[in-house]
Formats: C-alpha cells, sequence, structure tokens
C-alpha cells in the first residue's frame, strides 16, 4: 500500500499536509513524539473514505530511529512513495548565554533526523524510478540571522542538501524539493520557546501546503511560500550581506539587551 510519511505531523505544517494528502486520498503514516494528538488525528482522517491514517509515535533524534521507522513501514505493508520531513524547531538569543545542548538538539532534529530519514527512504525511491521528498527549510536559511544563529544555519543546510539532491536523484525518477515557509501560524514559536519576528505577516499552515503542492505539480527544487517571502528573499540578492545581517540584528537585538 502507497502511503505518505510525515513527521512532525501532530501540529501545524505537518498537520496540514496530512488532512490535504488525506482529502485527495493519499494514504499517510504520521509521526511525532505526541501519540495522543497523532491517535487524534488518525481518528479523524480515518472518517475520510478509501483513506487509511497510520501513526507512530516516536522521537526521529534517537539514533535507531529511522531505521525503526523503515522497518514499521515494512511490517505494515507500506510503500512510502512520499516523505515529508517537516519536524523541526528553532531558538532565539545570545548564541554565548544560549543551551548549548539545546542547541545541538536544533542540530539533531533539523540536520541530522532529516539526513538519516532521507537516505533510508531515498535508496527504495531510487530503485522503484519513482518518489518524492519533501524537506521543510524556512525562509530562514538564505541568510546568517543574527539571535537565531544555530537555526538560520540549519535551515541554509537543508536548503543546500536538498538542492543537491533534486540534481542527483532527478535522473532516477525522485523528486527532491525544499519548501521554505516564513512565519506560519503555528505552535513553532512556544514550542521553540522563542517570540515570533517583529513586523512578520504570517500565513497558515494550509497556505505553506498549498504552496507545496503546486511546487511539485511543477517539478520545483526550491519554493517560496508567500508572495511577501518571495519578493523578500529575491531582494537580498541586490544587497551588501552585510547590510542583510546589521538589519536583521538591529531588529532583534533590543530583545536580548540587558
Amino acid at each position: 500500500m502507497n502511503a505518505t510519511l510525515i513527521t512532525g505531523a501532530s501540529s501545524g505544517i505537518g498537520a496540514a499536509f496530512a488532512r490535504k494528502l488525506a482529502a485527495r486520498g493519499r494514504n499517510v503514516f504520521l509521526v511525532s513524539r505526541s501519540e495522543e494528538t497523532l491517535i487524534a488525528i488518525c481518528n479523524e482522517l480515518g472518517r475520510i473514505g478509501g483513506v487509511r491514517a497510520q501513526y507512530l509515535a516516536i522521537d526521529v533524534t534517537q539514533k535507531d530511529a529511522p531505521a525503526i521507522l523503515f522497518e514499521e513501514t515494512q511490517k505494515r505493508g507500506l510503500e512510502i512513495d512520499t516523505l515529508i520531513n517537516n519536524a523541526g524547531f528553532g531558538s532565539m538569543g545570545d548564541f554565548d548565554r544560549l543551551d548549548v545542548n539545546r542547541e545541538l538538539e536544533i542540530i539533531d532534529l533539523n540536520v541530522k533526523a532529516l539526513v538519516a530519514l532521507t537516505h533510508k527512504f531515498l535508496a527504495p525511491m531510487r530503485e522503484r524510478k519513482q518518489g518524492t521528498i519533501i524537506n521543510v527549510a524556512s525562509t530562514a536559511g538564505f541568510q546568517p540571522v543574527p539571535f537565531m544563529a544555530t537555526y538560520a544555519a540549519t535551515k541554509a543546510f537543508v536548503i543546500s542538501f536538498s538542492e543537491a539532491l533534486w540534481e542527483e536523484n532527478r535522473a532516477h525518477g525522485v523528486h527532491v524539493m525544499a519548501l521554505c515557509p516564513g512565519v506560519t501560524e503555528t505552535n513553532f514559536f512556544a514550542a521553540s520557546q522563542m517570540d515570533r519576528p517583529p513586523m512578520r505577516s504570517a500565513q497558515t499552515p494550509e497556505e505553506v501546503v498549498d504552496t507545496a503542492l503546486r511546487g511539485l505539480r511543477r517539478k520545483k527544487n526550491l519554493i517560496v511560500s508567500g508572495w511577501v517571502n518571495l519578493a523578500m528573499v529575491e531582494a537580498e540578492r541586490f544587497v551588501p550581506r552585510t547590510w542583510i545581517l546589521k538589519v536583521a540584528g538591529n531588529a532583534l537585538r533590543p530583545r536580548f539587551e540587558e
């Protein structure tokens, strides 16, 4: 049975992906640490005729999590033809004052888990010469962001990694795309213990997912969600990098000055 595997599926963009895809008749396999929420979403989606919604509550940063997930899909007879690496979180503050263990956890989830899961599910996709991988990055990945240094750097990795894999795999029938939302109306900032950036309009998770699905239809290797976000990213190409850094730093610095 074909299915889409979605990490970070208990809320926000991940849950929106699950609902949108199930509404289109796609079977989904939802992954997150929150079992109670996953059960509720699966029960909701299970009422859609002809769709199977399954879940596994697991922390994907665990060393053996990719292998456990892959083995679980095989036990359930699921052929994962679409992988959506959505799980992630961030931090905000002066780097030298942040908990370094939490910064390393950001790298573990946003980078290491994403790479490990991609590697695990990519091989069978290439064997079948068919598959899709969506890696959720961020507009923060297009430039360094003072006071969000680790988070922005991890998303820069995701963009570069995804674009490279797009080129490696397009001749093998596997499409890889980086999805870059801006500020989105999710619990991301609360879960990351971050304040929402000033002067930034927010999209809904549903709008972000609609953008992603349009990008897939157009075979994009990277897509930015929202015209304002796209305009910002494009404008940054024409100004000095140091100027962007100073503007971002000046906007966020007052929050952390004593």
